[in-house]
């Protein structure tokens, strides 16, 4: 897996300051009970400049996760979207990741977290292709993980804050330990939910499904575009429940997500998905996707944020 490499700024509270002194305590609430919100958000490089993928998408969902967690982010949408743009310049970087965070730093004792100031980090740094390099090009081996996804109302699936991703860390682990290079995870009624950090689609008969936001998954930024671009390809879609052996009798999988991308699957439990190759459609959508993320092609839903 990719470490962090490290920029020479980070943007904290209105100010820059440099990478080495963006600390908390190690008593910050953040710390001891998991309450940072945080967003994933790639910045591409294009032949119009360095360009941030939905990035007032992320932003309101960040925003909304803090809604839900009642941690008052004293920056406008707006705001936050310039202070994005003007770090990647101040970093000087073309393609970068870019990891917005909401964070409850020092102050309380115990799991209310009201005593403890709310502060904003907006660090970024390079990251390539977050299954590996071949990921997106051959696809992954998957297997279904032990681990269900939480159950609706218990903690809110559709806030992305760090607490969330324990589940996360207990999937990707055992499908790391067991050979597998990612794993998709099952809701308490035994339907498909989402990947470790990813959101599962697959292609049956030429027609594409994915789960429906049920109260177990995140719902995708990635997601919401991959339905944008089969509209766009004349795709038919649909948004449904899923069983597990719809996993290994299915023509193509794939899964998405702001760091994978769209990763093809290539097996599931050892299984092969299809012909064990990245199907048409899958190959379809990811070029087209990838397209517009590098500014191959027109952009025509609006999705590019140029830093410059």
């Amino acid at each position: 897996m990719a470490k962090i490499g490290e920029t020479q700024y980070i943007w904290k509270d209105g100010a820059f300051i440099d990478w080495k002194d963006a600390n908390v305590h190690v008593l910050a609430h953040s710390v001891q009970f998991g309450s940072a919100v945080f967003e994933g958000i790639r910045c591409y490089a294009t032949p119009k400049g360095p360009a941030i993928f939905r990035l007032r998408e992320h932003l309101k969902r960040m925003l909304n996760s803090c809604k839900i967690y009642r941690m008052p982010v004293p920056y406008s949408l707006d705001e936050l979207v310039e202070a994005n743009r003007a770090l990647v310049r101040k970093n000087g970087i073309d393609a970068c990741y870019l990891r917005p965070m909401v964070i409850r730093g020092y102050g309380a004792a115990g799991m209310v977290p009201f005593d403890s100031p709310v502060e904003v980090y907006l660090p970024c740094w390079p990251w390539g292709a977050y299954l590996g390099a071949d990921a997106l090009e051959k696809g992954v081996d998957a297997c279904v993980a032990s681990w269900n996804r939480v159950a609706p109302n218990t903690i809110p699936a559709i806030a992305k804050i760090a607490g969330n991703y324990l589940s996360g860390q207990l999937i990707k682990m055992e499908a790391l330990q067991n050979g597998f290079d990612e794993a998709i995870a099952l809701g308490p009624d035994g339907m498909v939910s989402e990947g470790s950090g990813q959101n599962v689609f697959v292609v049956d008969g030429g027609v594409l499904y994915t789960p429906p936001i049920d109260g177990t998954l995140l719902p995708g930024i990635t997601r919401s575009s991959v339905l944008a671009i089969a509209e766009d390809l004349g795709l038919k879609h649909v948004v449904q429940p899923l069983a597990r052996e719809v996993l290994y009798t299915c023509d193509e999988l794939f899964v998405c997500g702001t760091a994978s991308e769209i990763t093809p699957v290539r097996s599931v439990d050892r299984l092969p998905v299809g012909d064990g190759k990245v199907g048409p459609v899958t190959r379809a959508l990811q070029t087209r996707f990838l397209d517009i993320v590098n500014g191959r092609t027109e952009d025509t839903h609006g999705w590019l944020t140029f830093v410059r």
